[in-house]
Order: C-alpha cells, then structure tokens, then sequence
C-alpha cells in the first residue's frame, strides 16, 4: 500500500460519503464537487448511489425536491451549516418526500462551535458532544415532517482536490488572498477605538473581520485533518502576514494539539504569502503545456480549476458554435482512467515541446491498441498531426470508450495549440523580457511610458493589441517584479499617462467584459449609493440587521439593475477614479516585500555574462529552506504552538537550544495562500529533490492560477470580507 498522501485523504473522505449514498438524492455545492471531479470522479459516486445521473443535483436554492419514490437525500457541503445554508436545507427537505437525510459538511465540529460564538472553555467542556449537529438533525426531522424519520449529520474534511501526487488545490478557499496595505486602513477605520495598525506586519488574529477569521478557521480545521492522515505532527512557519495568522491559527487549534500528542511522523508546514511575487502567475515564462491549456481554454462551469474541451468533432455533429452546447465538454481530470491519468501526470511535469510529443505517443500507442488504421509521421508534431489520430477513433464505439480520457486530452492540446491567444503567449513573453532588461537599465516612469503606446481602445486594436484585461496583467507584472521604486516628478507624469490612456479605453468599450464589470463595479456603487439615484431608489434596500454577504448581494443587484454591464454609464471621471483605485493596489504591490530583510526582490539584475532575469520568491523560500549552512530563516518565520516552544525559543537566545527549522523534517507541505501556476509546483517539486533527496514535498494552495485570475483577485476581491453565506 502506498504512503498516505493527498490524493488517499481525498479518496478515504470520499468513501465515507460514498458508503451513505446508495439509493439516494445527492446534492452537492461546487466545491465538494471539484473535490469529487479531481478525487475520483463523478462516474464512481453514481455507480455508489446505484441510480440515474438525475439522482445527482447541484445544491442551490431552486434545486428540485425529491419525489415520493425518492425517500433518501444526501447533501455534501463544504461550507459552514448556517445562514443561507441552513435556508436551503429547509427548503429542499420540506418541498420533498425525504424520510431519511444525511447532511455532510467538510467542517468540523469544533469550527460550529466557533462559528456560533461559543467561548473556547465552554468548547472544551463539550469534546465529544455534536449539540451543533443534533440541533440540525433535529430540524430536519421536523423539516420531513416527522420526528420518527432519520436523519444524520456528520463531518467529513472533503478539503482536497489533488491534481497529482504533490499537487493538491482547495476549491471552497479559491477566493481566498493576502491583505494589501489599503486593508490595513479599512480595518483601522472599523475600531477607532484600539491602538491603529501601523503596517501589515503588526496585523495578527484580533484586527482581522469575523468573516476572516471564521474562513481561516475552516481552513485550519480541513488542514488540521490532512495531518491527522498523514500521520505527522507538524511544526509552522510562515513567510508574509495573512501567512503568519493562518500559521499561528494551525499550531495553536485546539484539535491539533491534542492530536499532536499521538503523532509519531514529523512534517513543516509553510504557508507563503502570494501577494509577495505575483510576477510569476502573470508572466509567461512557464514553459509548461498545461498551464497555457488552462489560459486559453474556457473553465468548466462551477468549477476553479479545470477547463472545457470541446467534444463535437468526435461526434456526428456538426461543428459550429451553436452546436458547442449540445455535447458535454471534455475535462483535465481523469482520475478514474490510469492511462489519461498518467499522461496528465507527464503533462504536468514535461516541457511545452516534450508534452506535445507524449501527446502524439499515447494517441499511437491507444491507435495501435485498437488496431486502427494509422499512419506514422515523425519530426514536428503539429495540430493537424494530433488531429488525424484523434478522429481515428470518431467511429469506434468501443475505441472511444475505452480511452476516453486520453481524447479529451489530445483535443485539449489541439485546442490550445490552435488558439490564438496561444500565438499571443509568445508576445506577452518578448515584452516581459523587454521589461526585465529595461527594469535594470531605466527609471520606473520610463518603463511605463513603453507600455504607454501599447495601450489602445477599441476602435485602433487589431488582434496582436492588448485587450484591456491583458494591460492590467502587464501592469501587474511591471509593479510585481520592480518592487520599490523612486518616487520624482517623471514617475507621476508617466502614470497619470499611463492612468488616462486606461481610462479611455475602459470608456471606450461597446461592453465591458465580466472582468473589468467586476473590477469597476465597487466604484460605481460607492458613486451610485452617494448620489441617490431615482432609479435606484426604487429597489428595496436590505434592513441593516443583515449580515454583510446579503448587503453586498443588494449592492450587486443595483449594479446589474442599472445598465452597468456596458460601458454607456463608466463616464471618463468614474472610469479615471477607477484606474486610480488600480494604481493603488498596484503601489501595494510593489511595496509588498518591503517587510522582508531577505527576500526583498526577485529581479536579478543582469551583468556581462547573464541578461537580468527574475527569480521566484518561492524558489527563493525553498532554497533558504534547504540551506546547506541552516541559518536561522530571517523571514520564514516560526510559529509556537505553546510553552515549550516558547521556551525553547527563549532559551535559545542564551544556551545552545536549536531552535525549529523547516528543514527538520523528512516531509514539507508547502501551502501558496491565493494560488499557484503550474510551473511553480513543477519548479518546487524539483528543487527539494535537487536540494535534499529523500525528503518528501507535497504543494497546496488556494487555486491553480492562469495570468487573467490575479486582476479579480486583486482589484475586485473582497478580501476582509468573505462570502460565508451568513
């Protein structure tokens, strides 16, 4: 039996939920659906539950009851049981004929008890009571309308959904991203009262919002449970200041502590701030094909992390655009076939070219497994290539079926490769080496007046021209990858250049796309709710006493409400105050490392022999990590989980005590807090193995990233206040 890893905690969680299923309705949220996509797979939880696939439901508001020969209902949820939650539990049970419920949640019990305001003393006092859950199982048996029926309500951490062996995202945390300094100001306004934040390195766990606290909780307990199964006891580090909360949060959780005590492996826990280097999920320097696949090709509905591959040239259909809807689309995740499987893993770790040429040998080989009729053609592989195997199997029921998985992603590579954004990559990249060079040789305001020409609305672009949601990605590498720069009179003169030529653009377009909607929108509804207008005051405003998530769902609705998905109303003055919002964040984005001592950039200015180049903050980490002489880490800072560490800390500064070191233990879980590229993981993976051998390395994050999810992330993201359905 292989070593527990991600993929087996996801897969054991799974077959908890899976032993409940058999005959029953199950609804799932999108999240735990991703888990179940990437763990293993849709086609396993049907064969489970033993029904059609209309037994399966996504659990939303409108979703339909069940029928009188439905009595069984099974609900798979990966958030918190309470508020809208809850509302949509009651409505599904009581428009239904269910007799028997079982509610699964991804969060623990003790998280509950936080979430309802219970002291932690009076927790403690509860270990090995579920009041939070016997309330709700009770609910739900008056919800059926009697209190003879069953009804279950259990936890299991469905935290996970592993892209590899090393490789693991969080679905239900994808919106989740470091602080800026902007937020350090909006949290000194909400308590005038207490001493203010000077920076974001003195924010800890008592300045964050409820919200984001109570998020970083249910993180901590789905990480806590990792542990659990991999059998470790783990020490935390942390390199950023939303990494030091999360960090200290994990090593002081009361579950942890106790389950530390019985744990006979040992791990590091590293959680890194992304904000630190966003240079890396913006440029294009990944010469990985996965990660320009999930560039290019639109995301699977409901889903973070896997894309649309269109299936209609396997079929009789024609195809043309408007038949794109009527097949379902392929996927990257292939987790129930070995073959697709173990070319998505060779994927994941080869280069663009090695790829595309492990592409080409797995459709022959399948072909020639099938005895179908192929003819070989060395040298460069080409699209056109990739596509005379692929349509090979178009007739063969049994070929098709038998390697399915391996279809969807050879059509995923032809897709890629004929796309033209794909053509575009190449340009993003020679600019971005422009911009190196340039960085290194010139001021910051002569950096911004190159990208200034490059910077045209709608009526003088042609199809080589960056759109506006790709001008906001090489504004973010810019300010990403120079960090501090100096402030003089040349500088403000370039961006207010910089600043009005965006804003022309912004105005300009015959419809803004749902990006650069959501990346205006909280400036139109500050501009809207200060002016009071006729129109909007016809909408019935929420009464105060709802929590924030309802009161920014109102504000939304005003939003859509009055025409803002076009560019008719972002007039220049509302569009310019937007783009100054922009710089704002982008400001902090160059003085993100200013907290650091030691990983203060990552330009590597060039010399006689080497052109400058950019070194990721992550490889950086990785090899202070592993640092043959172990010095003791200046800014991968370590997190006591209680007095002996203290102590040991202490003493450490008058006796030869050694302090923890995130190279001490034979296992590292590296955890990217707002997401990681592909080729980042790629690049991690790699350096320990270099580095120390033997040691074993296991990537998490928030979300795998592709260039256009850090504008959202950054400049339209809600970032103290997260949507937690209450």
């Amino acid at each position: 039996m292989s070593a527990p890893g991600v993929q087996s905690f996801t897969q054991q969680g799974w077959e908890q939920v899976l032993a409940k299923v058999k005959r029953a309705v199950v609804y799932l949220d999108a999240a735990c659906a991703e888990s179940l996509h990437w763990g293993c797979g849709s086609t396993r939880l049907l064969e489970a539950v033993g029904g059609p696939a209309c037994y399966l439901r996504e659990f939303e508001p409108a979703a339909a009851g069940g029928g009188a020969k439905q009595p069984k209902a099974v609900f798979v949820l990966s958030c918190l049981l309470k508020g809208r939650t809850v509302e949509t539990l009651r409505n599904i049970v009581c428009r239904s004929h269910f007799q028997y419920c079982v509610v699964v949640t991804a969060v623990n019990h003790a998280v509950h008890l936080t979430a309802n305001h219970v002291p932690a003393a009076a927790a403690a006092e509860l270990e090995g009571q579920q009041p939070v859950f016997e309330q709700l199982e009770e609910k739900l048996c008056e919800w059926m309308g009697n209190m003879n029926y069953t009804a279950e309500v259990l936890h299991v951490p469905l935290l996970l959904a592993p892209a590899a062996p090393y490789l693991a995202l969080t679905p239900a945390f994808a919106s989740l991203f470091p602080l800026l300094p902007q937020d350090v100001h909006l949290l000194n306004s909400a308590r005038p009262d207490k001493r203010r934040l000077g920076s974001l390195g003195e924010v800890d766990a008592t300045a964050l919002t409820p919200e984001l606290l109570l998020q970083i909780r249910c993180l901590v307990s789905g990480l806590s449970s990792l542990c659990e199964h991999l059998g470790v006891r783990e020490e935390c580090f942390a390199v950023g200041s939303l990494s030091r909360v999360i960090a200290a949060d994990l090593a002081n959780y009361a579950p942890a502590k106790n389950r530390r005590k019985t744990s006979a492996g040992r791990a590091s826990v590293v959680f890194v701030d992304r904000t630190l280097d966003l240079t890396g999920t913006v440029g294009h320097h990944g010469d990985n094909l996965v990660e320009k696949i999930i560039s290019v090709l639109p995301p699977l509905p409901g889903h973070t992390n896997d894309v649309m591959v269109n299936m209609v040239e396997l079929t009789a259909v024609q195809n043309e655009e408007e038949n794109q809807n009527m097949v379902a689309p392929g996927c990257l995740a292939q987790s129930n076939d070995t073959a697709a499987k173990a070319l998505w893993e060779a994927l994941l770790n080869t280069k663009h070219k090695e790829a595309v040429m492990e592409v080409r040998r797995h459709l022959v080989e399948a072909a020639s497994r099938e005895n179908l009729p192929i003819k070989m053609s060395m040298g460069r592989v080409t699209p056109g290539q990739l596509t005379s195997y692929i349509h090979l199997f178009k007739n063969n029921l049994k070929a098709l079926m038998n390697h399915c998985g391996l279809l969807q992603l050879g059509l995923a590579t032809v897709q890629t490769l004929k796309h033209p954004q794909t053509a575009k990559w190449d340009n993003f990249l020679a600019f971005e080496r422009l911009l190196l060079q340039s960085i290194g040789e010139s001021t910051m305001s002569v950096v911004l007046n190159q990208l200034l020409p490059m910077i045209k609305p709608l009526n003088q672009r042609t199809n080589d021209d960056y759109s506006p949601e790709e001008l906001l990605v090489l504004l973010i590498y810019i300010y990403s990858v120079t960090g501090e720069f100096t402030e003089d009179k040349d500088l403000a003169e370039a961006e207010e250049k910089v600043k009005k030529a965006l804003a022309k653009v912004f105005c300009e377009e015959s419809e803004l796309s749902p990006l650069l909607q959501k990346v205006t929108a909280p400036l139109l509804l500050t501009v809207m709710r200060t002016q009071h207008q006729p129109d909007i005051r016809g909408l019935a405003q929420p009464s105060s006493g709802l929590g924030t998530s309802l009161t920014r769902a109102w504000e939304q609705r005003l939003f859509i409400n009055n025409g803002c998905d076009s560019s008719i109303n972002l007039t220049f003055h509302k569009s310019k105050s937007a783009v100054d919002e922009l710089f704002t964040s982008l400001r902090d984005i160059a003085g993100a490392r200013n907290l650091m001592k030691q990983f203060k950039s990552v330009y590597v200015p060039g010399n006689h022999t080497h052109q400058a180049s950019y070194k990721p903050l992550l490889k950086q980490v990785v090899e202070e990590i592993f640092n043959p002489e172990r010095p003791d880490p200046v800014d991968i800072e370590h997190m006591s989980s209680g007095l002996t560490d203290l102590l040991k800390t202490g003493f450490s500064m008058f006796m030869k005590v050694s302090r923890p070191h995130p190279s001490d233990h034979p296992l590292l879980i590296l955890f990217v807090v707002g997401g990681v590229t592909v080729s980042e993981a790629k690049m991690i993976k790699d350096l320990v193995l270099s580095l120390k051998p033997g040691t074993q390395v296991i990537v998490l994050s928030t979300r795998l990233l592709k260039p256009l999810n850090i504008p959202e992330l950054l400049f339209a993201t809600d970032r103290l206040h997260p949507d937690l359905g209450f």
